[in-house]
């Protein structure tokens, strides 16, 4: 009875923003529900160790170990889930065949690639890997995109790329993001992320040639993978179906629970898109929230708040269907670290 409700415990302490903080693989920090500083869970020998007294003294498993190994169990699972099938340079990009030979190179004007023939079907090819014909290395342009999304401006990115002996300009490391920020979007169009039943929506403003727009985005609660986005001219008036007919189609399923706040569209597009006939399966809208208490839109709050640092540095967007958005919901999703 005893460990039922310490696994509880922990299951609640796994689904509180912040109080679990992990350091490594190897160590993480569990916040005292008591309010008494934090415990230190590490991972030994003989297995995972809590600094509580719980675990110290009795022996057993604490709520702060149940709380860790929910919270990593999570993170493992999306990591292998999450997988892009690799480039097979060994075979025929038509046939599959495995018999192919070097048969030329091609010759242009930043780079010599090299150029195949399929002994079965008798086709030509070459691979492209996405940097062919690129003046700059892969490794170069990867890190001004790094540079990039982590608040930098176009201008502060040329500069750290001319200490690097790199000279060009920043219009065309804006063409950089565009063309990569698509690629990556075809690559990842092969995953399904594997979301929980629990789905937030808000909306932010934000500048597009001076004017006002609304950035609406739909987020998963528990990993707070960003599932979909949508610019629209007006607020709580604007048609967001896009919105929630897009997160369905990328997550595969509809959530069982919505909250968001209390702007009419979302509870309009609510029942149109996620009502179904069975009332066992119907989407709880939960628009009742605020600032303090147990139903909070903290987590969207936060997530805007990426955004809008993002938007300052680069005084507004320039278009609606930049690329900028995108490659910012990408770099949130699978590269920028998020407590757990």
């Amino acid at each position: 009875m005893q460990t039922n409700v310490r696994e509880l415990r922990g299951q609640t302490i796994a689904k509180l923003e912040g109080q679990i903080i992990r350091l490594d693989e190897h160590a993480y920090q569990v916040k005292s529900q008591s309010g008494n500083g934090e415990y230190e869970v590490l991972s030994t020998e003989i297995g995972w160790v809590c600094s509580c007294p719980d675990s110290i003294f009795r022996g057993v498993k604490c709520k702060h170990l149940w709380g860790v190994e929910i919270s990593k169990s999570l993170r493992d699972r999306v990591a292998s889930e999450i997988v892009i099938k690799a480039l097979n340079t060994q075979v025929c990009q038509f046939c599959q065949s495995n018999r192919i030979i070097k048969k030329s190179i091609r010759h242009n004007r930043n780079v010599d690639l090299r150029r195949y023939l399929c002994k079965t079907c008798g086709k030509r090819f070459s691979y492209n890997i996405g940097f062919e014909g690129m003046r700059a290395t892969p490794q170069i342009i990867t890190s001004a995109m790094q540079l990039y999304f982590t608040r930098e401006s176009l201008r502060n990115v040329q500069k750290f790329l001319r200490l690097q002996g790199v000279n060009v300009s920043h219009v065309a490391i804006y063409k950089w993001i565009g063309k990569y920020v698509k690629l990556m979007e075809s690559y990842l169009e092969q995953i399904k992320p594997q979301v929980s039943d629990t789905w937030r929506a808000d909306e932010l403003f934000v500048k597009i040639k001076g004017d006002m727009k609304y950035l609406f985005a739909m987020m998963d609660d528990e990993t707070r993978f960003w599932i979909a986005q949508q610019i629209t001219d007006k607020k709580g008036t604007s048609d967001v179906r896009p919105l929630f007919k897009g997160a369905r189609q990328v997550a595969g399923k509809k959530p069982k629970v919505l909250i968001t706040d209390g702007a009419w569209n979302f509870q309009e597009v609510n029942t149109r898109e996620y009502r179904t006939r069975y009332k066992n399966d119907r989407t709880e809208h939960i628009r009742d929230i605020r600032f303090s208490g147990s139903i909070h839109n903290n987590k969207m709050e936060r997530m805007n708040g990426e955004v809008r640092d993002r938007e300052k540095v680069m005084l507004g967007l320039k278009k609606k269907d930049t690329p900028i958005l995108k490659g910012y919901q990408i770099f949130h999703n699978y590269i920028r670290e998020h407590k757990p």
